[in-house]
């Protein structure tokens, strides 16, 4: 861990029990009892995730599932998930109702001064209400043929220098049994084993304080890549490719299907 990063406090009983509101408990109720009859859940390095305070996860991503089987490792490590949502959805009746009820954090893209802010204020509301936010830096699934983490986007390192919190690497593998990348359908028989494991925040202190301009954050953009790929190859028991899957150098687009 950084000399600069402090230690995670011990965990706050009362600030676990806030984050972990009535409405997030109801969502709790109607996702947990499916999702444990047909997914197990191991951890690795449990003890690197926050018990408080704010922080981006940064997890690898290859399946439309990853958002709730990450989200689910949050919460039974005691802390509430939370994910940047276009400030438009929060005015959807019912859907709205529970984003704002479960502290989702609004994002507006584009139109100054409208509903939901920006993505800088997003950040300092992360900082000021001691959140922990999923953002994948992908940005989207892999393309990568065989899963691995391919190049990064900017999204979760700028988020994390804005708002002056760690970036914590996130990996997982096995919801490609439960979901198969751009898969439709859930398989619910057998249960499958999902692996969660999580890293020490990733040493960022030499970007920090610094102009964000496109090459310190593609080089701290590529800190966090490799610090995920790491947490992937100790899960699959295998090593990654020498170089980084990169959409552009594949003539296939960056987001949707290819």
């Amino acid at each position: 861990m950084p000399a600069s990063t402090p230690a995670a406090a011990p965990a706050d009983p009362d600030r676990i029990r806030s984050e972990k509101t009535p409405a997030f408990r109801v969502l709790a109720a109607l996702i947990l009892p499916f999702m444990y009859a047909i997914s197990r859940y191991e951890f690795h390095h449990p003890e690197k995730l926050p018990r408080q305070g704010a922080f981006v996860l940064a997890p690898n991503h290859f399946s439309n599932i990853d958002p709730i089987v990450v989200g689910i490792g949050m919460w039974k490590l005691g802390r509430a998930p939370r994910y940047f949502a276009k400030a438009s959805l929060f005015r959807v009746p019912v859907l709205g109702y529970f984003m704002r009820r479960t502290g989702q954090v609004p994002v507006q893209r584009s139109g100054a001064g409208r509903a939901g802010g920006d993505p800088i204020q997003a950040g300092r509301m992360i900082a000021e209400h001691g959140l922990g936010v999923i953002v994948y830096p992908e940005g989207t699934l892999t393309r990568d043929p065989n899963l691995w983490p391919m190049r990064g986007k900017t999204g979760a390192v700028r988020t994390a220098l804005e708002a002056g919190v760690p970036v914590i690497p996130c990996a997982h593998w096995g919801t490609q049994a439960i979901m198969p990348r751009y898969g439709k359908g859930i398989s619910v028989f057998p249960r499958h084993t999902v692996q969660l494991s999580y890293g020490d925040p990733v040493d960022l202190d030499e970007f920090r304080g610094r102009p964000l301009d496109s090459a310190m954050l593609a080089a701290a953009t590529e800190r966090v890549m490799d610090a995920i790929t790491r947490l992937v190859e100790e899960l699959r028991g295998e090593k990654a490719p020498a170089e980084r899957w990169d959409p552009a150098k594949h003539h296939q687009s960056e987001t949707g299907r290819f």
